[in-house]
């Protein structure tokens, strides 16, 4: 161990392709984590480029059986926001 020997290696990441929100979707999600609903995504290791999407209400996982390529993710996360939303936002006033 000398100087210059302190390098650490790089752990690999990896994060799905990103993709355009609007003020609906944020709507979404603000009230489903608000109501301790959360849609989270874990890359698949061993794929390439796939995702699987865990869905957690209160201290209840699920995951969804279906793996997810590329911003196919996104899309599907933001399509469980929805639906929990609608679901179970029971505010008469909702937009």
């Amino acid at each position: 161990m000398g100087i210059g020997n302190n390098k650490k290696k790089k752990k690999g990441g990896r994060t799905p392709v990103s993709i355009g929100y609007s003020d609906e979707n944020m709507r979404h999600v603000a009230w489903c984590m608000n109501n301790n609903i959360v849609v989270g995504f874990t890359p698949l290791w061993d794929t390439k480029d796939e995702w699987q999407i865990d869905i957690q209400i209160n201290a209840t996982v699920s995951v969804d059986p279906t793996s997810y390529k590329g911003e196919e993710v996104m899309t599907k996360v933001y399509e469980y926001y929805k639906y929990y939303y609608d679901k179970y936002n029971k505010d008469e006033n909702k937009i």
